[in-house]
């Protein structure tokens, strides 16, 4: 799996992502969410062509039935249209989940999801960032258990899939888990994550570690900092163990409906040369929940050009 690390918060200040509620009566509530993004992008690299992505194009319903006045049991359906940065003519699924949402106690959800490290990350970019942190595994799947539990000033989760239809890189004879902790602390926000996998489908043999610790600083007024360790470790049965560090710093500023950002990361390979990376943009909120952007990005490795485009993506 491919994703970005200084590629996340994406909306800007200017505006917030609102679902739009269908139905509220008698203890049962629906809502739909959804996302667009259609972009020209030229990515970073050599003779690159700018071309058109469909990066987002999805819509959900969140279904909730009061059970009484702490807990709530709802399920989640989700559908895609985009698939490989194309609009694909069939929609596919995307997360179906039963949760479980409880004032005191948390939030458990079952089914096909996102667990704790897909929401690692810092910035805010569109379109470049760190290439990726796991190689092979995926931060979801389609035997998932999710549990939140958020305090406030103390926050924890943890995600668990197997895959027993042998559909993913885990495979029936794999296993993986991540967990995460944090805590809000003045203006600071700490995050750590861990991640662990034993990949044993489609051919792999091998045991990939991930260690994230994130903070961030929301001190000053329409100002944001960040920063980002990673550490990755991979351990194939049969080979050589190989081993990445990236350190990143993000930093974004929302003047009135415009916000600026930019990131730089350092990634040491241990198999492969070492490089840096950044990217620079800038967000217009048009519209509410509705943003158009510019962004360039590039990175010191031999043989790549300078990477630029333009896009524009809306979320309810």
């Amino acid at each position: 799996m491919k994703k970005t690390l200084v590629a996340l918060s994406v909306l800007m200040a200017a505006t917030s992502a609102q679902a739009i509620e269908l139905y509220n009566q008698e203890g049962v509530s629906v809502n739909m969410t959804g996302d667009v993004e259609i972009r020209y992008k030229k990515a970073i690299g050599d003779n690159q062509e700018l071309k058109q992505e469909i990066d987002d194009a999805d819509f959900g319903f969140d279904t909730r039935y009061a059970v009484n006045d702490d807990l709530q049991i709802g399920a989640f359906l989700e559908f895609s249209g985009d698939n490989s940065d194309r609009a694909t003519g069939n929609s596919s699924v995307g997360n179906v989940y039963f949760g479980f949402y409880h004032n005191t106690l948390g939030t458990l959800k079952v089914g096909k999801l996102d667990t704790q490290l897909d929401d690692a990350g810092i910035g805010s970019d569109y379109l470049f960032g760190v290439s990726s942190f796991f190689n092979d595994a995926d931060f979801g799947g389609e035997e998932a258990v999710r549990y939140d539990l958020d305090k406030g000033a103390f926050y924890f989760g943890l995600g668990l899939i197997q895959d027993k239809h042998n559909a993913q890189n885990i495979g029936e004879d794999g296993q993986y888990f991540d967990v995460k902790v944090g805590a809000r602390v003045a203006d600071f926000d700490f995050t750590a994550f861990y991640g662990d996998a034993e990949l044993k489908g489609n051919g792999l043999d091998a045991d990939e570690s991930l260690l994230a610790l994130e903070a961030r600083f929301a001190g000053v007024e329409n100002l944001n900092l960040e920063l980002g360790y990673y550490n990755v470790e991979n351990k194939p049965a049969a080979g050589t163990k190989t081993d990445s560090d990236t350190i990143a710093v993000a930093a974004d500023y929302t003047m009135g409906k415009t916000t600026f950002a930019g990131g730089v990361a350092t990634i040491d390979r241990s198999a492969d040369e070492d490089y840096t990376e950044w990217f620079l943009n800038a967000g217009y909120g048009i519209a509410p929940n509705t943003t158009i952007y510019a962004e360039i990005g590039d990175n010191d490795l031999d043989n790549t050009d300078l990477g630029y485009g333009v896009g524009i993506k809306a979320s309810f």
